[in-house]
């Protein structure tokens, strides 16, 4: 009966995490796409100002990830999901107030600083209570916060649409209240968790904390290899998000056709994230992460080689497939060769580093673009990829 018991709490534990990150993920992404830049354009933002505050979110996840991992595990994980959930719940209010676009940029770093708290977290939640089955369980998960990224924008343009007859500032504020709307079972849920174990009180958190805790993590040649891993894969990303849609426009991709693709690569990376994690689990996480790396790669040097809407889909399909792969096994393996009592900081420093990633693909890329153009870009993150999955193969070496 007890073990009966444990397996329901645990059913139900990971439908409260899954319902939180759909709902705070859904949260997020609508305050910021698409109607972020326009909101800000519509408060006399220019360019370089839209640029910045849409910068700031990212740079929340690589300043505060780590530490928040070394607090929770300090200070256990319930109080920094009620702390993220209070920030889901205020955050969409305060973009009704902003009167000046400059306001927007402390809004959006404060909006961001609820995922960077979110990620690592939960991350961590479900590599303690889920032991062997934490990959399928992390993909599960995932493919949650997924969903709701994708519902976002579709809703979120959906409301501009509806509304394009009322006053500007009416339409987005709609999307922030309903941002907000969903927000609330964020925070309910956040609510009733209890964390399993004793935690310690905020005495115990000492700047020699932050700093043994990042020595351990990168003397760790397997969570060194897990976030180089993760790096290369949202470096890829991040150039692929920004840059293939500029580049489909050259190649004649007209835009209905370039959403499908889009769309079909993330209910490919959605659908079988969970599959992954389970193989993640059983088989070997390194294998899966040096084959993630090489689809991942091969695929996005592939774009610039047709112009076929179908190859280009399919090649997307891939993309997707290789992402799915080596994020969900370099999670797992992370959360493997991790000590126990540093779970949150581990996690929190691969959240950090992938972020890292993520925001200097786009950069990186642009730079290849300027100079060379769209195919060097793409070459760049295949060598990327290439490089990571020799460094992994020295690293994992026994």
């Amino acid at each position: 009966m007890e073990y009966a018991g444990e397996i329901q709490r645990k059913k139900r534990l990971l439908q409260y995490l899954c319902i939180i990150g759909l709902f705070s993920i859904f949260s997020t992404t609508i305050a910021k796409n698409p109607v972020l830049p326009l909101y800000a354009e519509s408060l006399g933002a220019g360019n370089a100002t839209i640029g910045l505050i849409s910068a700031v979110s990212p740079f929340a996840g690589i300043l505060l990830s780590f530490p928040v991992g070394v607090l929770s595990d300090h200070l256990g994980r319930r109080r920094l999901l009620l702390l993220s959930g209070v920030v889901f719940l205020l955050a969409p209010l305060m973009y009704l107030a902003a009167v000046d676009p400059l306001l927007l940029i402390p809004i959006r770093f404060f909006h961001g600083m609820a995922t960077a708290i979110l990620g690592p977290v939960v991350g961590a939640v479900i590599a303690e209570e889920f032991g062997e089955h934490k990959g399928e369980m992390m993909g599960t998960y995932s493919s949650a916060t997924l969903a709701g990224r994708s519902a976002a924008p579709l809703i979120g343009g959906a409301v501009l649409s509806l509304f394009a007859a009322a006053p500007a500032v009416s339409a987005y504020h709609i999307v922030y209240l309903i941002a907000f709307a969903a927000g609330i079972p964020v925070f309910l849920l956040m609510l009733r968790y209890h964390d399993p174990g004793t935690v310690r009180n905020l005495s115990s958190v000492t700047v020699s904390s932050f700093r043994e805790n990042l020595l351990v993590f990168f003397r760790n040649r397997g969570l060194r290899c897990a976030s180089a891993a993760e790096m290369a894969t949202y470096f890829c990303f991040g150039t692929f998000e920004t840059f293939l849609p500029l580049y489909l426009l050259t190649a004649g991709i007209s835009a209905w056709q370039t959403g499908i693709i889009f769309f079909v690569q993330v209910i490919i990376i959605a659908a079988t994230k969970p599959f992954f994690g389970r193989l993640a689990d059983r088989c070997d996480p390194i294998r899966q992460i040096l084959f993630g790396l090489l689809l991942t790669g091969g695929s996005l040097g592939a774009f610039s080689l047709t112009g076929s809407f179908w190859l280009l889909l399919g090649i997307s399909c891939v993309f997707g497939i290789g992402m799915s792969l080596s994020t969900v096994a370099a999670n797992v393996y992370a959360a493997t060769v991790a000590e126990q009592n540093r779970l949150g900081a581990s996690m929190g420093a691969l959240s950090s580093i992938m972020d890292i990633g993520h925001s200097a693909g786009p950069l990186i890329a642009g730079v290849a673009v300027t100079v060379a153009g769209y195919t060097a870009s793409f070459v760049l993150c295949l060598l990327t990829a290439l490089a990571v999955f020799g460094y992994i193969i020295l690293g994992t070496r026994q």
